[in-house]
């Protein structure tokens, strides 16, 4: 080991000078630097240029002298645009002359370039310097990979690994606190750093980057511009390179994790680090202190005249008690997340398992909370009373006003963002162990305000780890902790704050609690640390914290660190991102524009509209981050945004997007499948972008094959939106702002078993309402006319969900072919599996049409629709005009219908539709025995009605309870419609992927919406 105790070289200055003469024909004025074991000088020589002159101790072997030679050669060779020292052979060409001391003892000579800047331990740290640094240390070190010489291979005091013989010195330092201090990292280093060293990559290094060492711009104090000093390098492990220039770059600096993550990130930048490596770090900086303050207080009595060893001995001391008072894990969480790793190894499964499974996880509350209208409670600002009266500790008040707040705004659950900055947390215990001065104000767990008592539930299995009470003013009164594992076995815990005491006498560590089961119930003010009444969750992906070590409010500057260590809560609570708000206009501002520059007859829904910014599965989440269940909107047929779906249009639209007189596969493999579906006769696919256009298309067709254009519709239908086809709509043409029924459309009645008159028997009305069609019939042939089509939808959608009695269309088909006539079946609203039992709703009636026109889900929100017919029918309207649609049937359209028609089938949802249609008719017939005024249930998979009347004799509509109940419905989060001619038919089509649970729901609200709508009817 080198012998760091061994006296300096004493030459006066004129043997030196006298030296330098004789040997490298050197002459000028010679400076004393101070040095630690070698005799320093600067030479100004008389030719301009300047040089260092160092004396090397006659303590050290002349195998690291040679070392520290073929080093400077080495990177002489290897890092030309380094800014270090190089050699001056003497006049021998040596690159070191052996010299005699006044003593008789041997020492090395060298002569190395002048290094000119400022020292950085004269100059205040500007922003970039220490990046700077750590750039060129990286550079240095990279350049030095491979290099290898005997000498290097030493030890002695100042190499890291003997970092524990510090030790032994213990007995030099008199300050008992200053003993405890240096104790407690001697014993982490023993227990953490020493069994680890052996292990971590070494090289060679400088080894002594101190601030006297790092040289700064004398112009531009940001910027390092060399490096002096190789006295103390040797093979060590290369982390030690970065812990050791640390240590001295931030002493006196505010924030020195801080400044140390810029360092160790400008370093892995030019000279990756190890994970390994950087986890140590916090500790090997703290030990380069122990060494530097140990070895003062041994030798501050042997060599008091050589300030060199106590310069740095106060600030070093003040830097020690900073990093003492730190968490190490979140020292080096922020060193981890600078070199760009976890800030704790596999944090990012945690957040991303959460992401995952935010849908699937069990709802906190008995009414889960994305289901909930909800507001942010307003922390955020700090002249806000609630936030006032928190922060004086008022719960009371604080309660007081945000209930005030909540039922003038309609709010149901209040929300405390993650990362949010907050002044309520006031008192000292908030002050920064790592930033001098700051405070952290930055919320860390995520808040849900609800009133005292609320049951809360597990979201996921979990293992009670920890039941804490805290009593500390503003803490969080009975503190929960809960293990769990994510499906990929990584390891997070649960912190649950503010709960009612209850939970200290009924969990006990161990306790598995199962996904919905009770954590424990809200606290009161006296007992959950003293705020209004809320959930504080957190999640935290270091498992080795207690509870209370997990940090619940954090520095604004370390956020990002702080979101790896502990996620936002929000995907483990199940609630939207845009709970936290989202951007875009308001509410108002939308509806104003819609009047300013929309046609005035484009409705809105709902006297309190909604702004939808998101679709996901069977729901539509607002710009609140309210979820709303949809019942309502069948154009998204597998569910809002299905991943499937969303892939298959974004990688057609990222090859190509072109027309059908080019040739692609996806036109003619859609077809294909398409057909497959239908009766063999239903042979010849034709695409378009609306079922309003595919209905326009089918009238082109009949009137090719039969001449004529004369129709037969159905009451109440509704076809499309263009002049010819709202002609065809009852729906359309007999309300406001209709004409009239035109004279080529005959119009019979809606075969509605419900609303057949009483008079009818039961086995007639089959046979009562196709006498209907046949009336029209011979209504047509009396004015002179020929049928050219019958069109129905095969489940009447917007006459209220009515469902043909049995042998209906077979008999009406009969009709329409024996006076030459096409049948068309419009399942624009009611096709593709949703009925559950059969793709087609026309084949329940066993019937096969001419025509069939698809729409609305066939793209799952894709504007595409589609017309099926026979060869003969496509003959006809093949009479020399070409049929040419500029976007039916482009790749990117026929991709998104061959996506959802793998989907369906992929995952079974016409079963599905049918399993869970039937349950949710199930529970409607249940609601009809206990509400009388349900006149009727009616529903086929997932198409579902239920007709409101206000007696079941009279059957006489309950138009406005079916409005009443709908509107309710929506303020509990379920999206459904009324119709019929009557608008007295609750209208429910809901994704092919609703499940039970959402049945469940579903069934739930309707029945509280009843409910209510009773007593508020005999209250009236």
């Amino acid at each position: 080991m080198t012998d760091i105790s061994h006296p300096a070289p004493n030459f006066d200055r004129d043997t030196i000078a006298a030296l330098l003469l004789e040997h490298w024909n050197l002459k000028g004025d010679l400076s004393p630097l101070e040095s630690e074991r070698d005799q320093n000088h600067r030479l100004d020589a008389e030719d301009g240029t300047r040089w260092t002159v160092k004396v090397v101790n006659a303590s050290e072997p002349e195998t690291e002298t040679g070392f520290q030679t073929a080093m400077l050669k080495h990177l002489a060779v290897s890092s030309l645009d380094l800014p270090m020292p190089r050699l001056r052979l003497s006049k021998d060409g040596g690159a070191t002359q052996s010299v005699v001391g006044p003593d008789g003892a041997a020492h090395a000579m060298r002569v190395v370039s002048w290094v000119p800047g400022v020292p950085l331990a004269e100059t205040q740290r500007e922003d970039g310097v220490v990046a700077s640094l750590g750039t060129l240390l990286g550079k240095m070190d990279k350049a030095l990979r491979g290099f290898v010489h005997p000498g290097a291979l030493r030890s002695f005091e100042w190499d890291l690994r003997a970092a524990g013989d510090a030790r032994a010195r213990l007995s030099a330092i008199g300050d008992p606190d200053q003993r405890r201090v240096v104790e407690y990292f001697l014993d982490r280093f023993d227990r953490i750093v020493a069994p680890q060293l052996a292990g971590l990559r070494a090289a060679v290094i400088h080894n002594d980057a101190n601030d006297w060492n790092v040289l700064v711009d004398p112009e531009d104090h940001s910027r390092v511009c060399g490096l002096i000093d190789f006295g103390d390098s040797l093979h060590t492990p290369v982390i030690a390179e970065v812990a050791i220039a640390a240590a001295y770059t931030i002493m006196e600096v505010p924030d020195p994790i801080g400044a140390t993550a810029d360092l160790a990130a400008a370093y892995h930048a030019e000279y990756p680090l190890e994970e390994g490596e950087v986890d140590l770090l916090f500790d090997l900086i703290a030990m380069r202190l122990v060494t530097s303050v140990s070895l003062s207080a041994l030798r501050k009595e042997e060599t008091d005249d050589n300030p060199y060893l106590a310069v740095s001995e106060a600030p070093a001391w003040n830097l020690l008690y900073k990093l003492y008072g730190m968490k190490p894990s979140f020292a080096t969480a922020n060193l981890r997340k600078a070199c760009g790793f976890d800030a704790v190894p596999g944090a990012w499964k945690v957040a991303a398992f959460c992401a995952k499974n935010r849908n699937s996880f069990a709802p906190l509350f008995a009414r889960h909370p994305k289901l909930m209208s909800k507001a942010l409670v307003p922390y955020a600002d700090p002249e806000n009373e609630m936030t006032v009266t928190s922060r004086d500790r008022q719960p009371e008040a604080a309660q007081e006003w945000w209930e005030e707040y909540c039922e003038v705004h309609g709010v149901e659950l209040g929300i405390g963002p993650w990362g949010e900055s907050r002044s309520v947390y006031s008192s000292d215990f908030f002050e920064s162990r790592f930033i001098e001065g700051e405070r952290r104000r930055n919320h860390l767990g995520f808040d849900l305000f609800l009133p005292s008592g609320t049951r809360v539930c597990a979201p996921m299995d979990g293992k009670v780890r920890s039941v804490v009470i805290e009593t500390d003013p503003l803490g969080y009164g009975c503190m929960i902790a809960l293990d769990h594992e994510t499906d990929c076995g990584q390891p997070f815990v649960s912190l649950w704050g503010h709960m009612a005491h209850e939970a200290a006498s009924r969990l006990s560590v161990g306790d598995v609690i199962k996904a919905g089961e009770t954590v424990g119930y809200l606290g009161a003010e006296d007992e959950n640390g003293g705020w209004a009444p809320h959930l504080h969750l957190q999640l935290c992906a270091d498992v080795s914290l207690s509870a209370e070590e997990i940090l619940g409010v954090g520095e604004e500057k370390y956020l990002d660190v702080w979101a790896d260590l502990f996620p936002s809560a929000i995907d483990f609570a199940g609630l939207p991102q845009e709970t936290l708000g989202s951007t875009g206009r308001s509410v108002s501002d939308i509806v104003s524009s819609r009047r300013q520059n929309l046609l005035p007859n484009l409705s809105i829904s709902y006297s309190k509209p909604i702004k939808f910014v998101r679709g996901e599965g069977a729901y539509l989440i607002d710009h609140r981050g309210r979820a709303y269940l949809d019942c309502f909107n069948n154009v998204c047929h597998l569910g809002h945004a299905h991943p499937d779906v969303v892939e298959a249009l974004s990688h057609q639209a990222g090859l190509l997007n072109t027309n059908t007189r080019y040739l692609h596969d996806n036109i003619v493999e859609y077809s294909e499948r398409l057909t497959a579906t239908l009766p063999d006769d239903l042979a010849v696919a034709s695409f378009v972008c609306t079922g309003s256009e595919a209905n326009s298309l089918m009238l082109r067709m009949a009137e090719a094959h039969t001449g004529r254009r004369d129709a037969v519709v159905l009451d109440w239908a509704y076809h499309g939106t263009t002049p010819e086809l709202i002609a065809l709509s009852p729906y359309k043409y007999k309300r406001n702002g209709g004409k009239g029924r035109p004279d080529h459309v005959f119009e019979a009645a809606i075969p509605d078993a419900y609303r057949a008159p009483a008079d009818w028997a039961p086995e007639e009305i089959t046979a009562r309402y196709v006498q209907s069609v046949a009336e029209q019939l011979d209504l047509m042939k009396k004015q002179g006319r020929a049928l050219a089509f019958f069109i129905a939808e095969s489940i009447p959608s917007v006459a209220g969900q009515v469902f043909m009695p049995d042998g209906y269309l077979e008999e009406v088909y009969k009709l329409i072919r024996a006076e030459g006539g096409l049948c068309v079946a419009d399942e624009v609203q009611v096709g593709f599996g949703r009925i559950g039992s059969h793709w087609w709703a026309f084949e329940t009636q066993g019937v096969t049409p001419d025509v069939v026109t698809m729409g609305k889900p066939i793209g799952n929100g894709h504007p595409m629709a589609a017309l099926v017919t026979t060869r003969e029918v496509a003959a006809s309207f093949n009479n020399g005009m070409e049929y040419f649609n500029t976007f039916g049937g482009n790749p990117v359209s026929c991709a998104v219908g061959l996506s959802v028609l793998n989907v369906i089938e992929r995952d079974g949802l016409r079963e599905n539709a049918r399993v869970v249609g039937d349950y949710i008719l199930s529970g409607f017939r249940k609601m009809m025995e206990k509400y009388e005024f349900i006149g009727d249930v009616r529903g086929m998979g997932l198409f579902l009605g239920i007709e409101l009347v206000k007696d079941r004799r009279t059957k006489e509509p309950a138009t406005d309870m079916a409005k009443r109940i709908a509107n309710r419905a929506k303020d509990l989060g379920i999206l459904m419609g009324t119709e019929g001619p009557y608008d007295n038919v609750l209208k429910m089509r809901p994704p092919m992927i609703f499940s039970k649970e959402n049945a469940d729901y579903l069934l739930n609200v309707l029945d509280q919406a009843m409910n209510e709508s009773v007593s508020a009817l005999e209250t009236m």
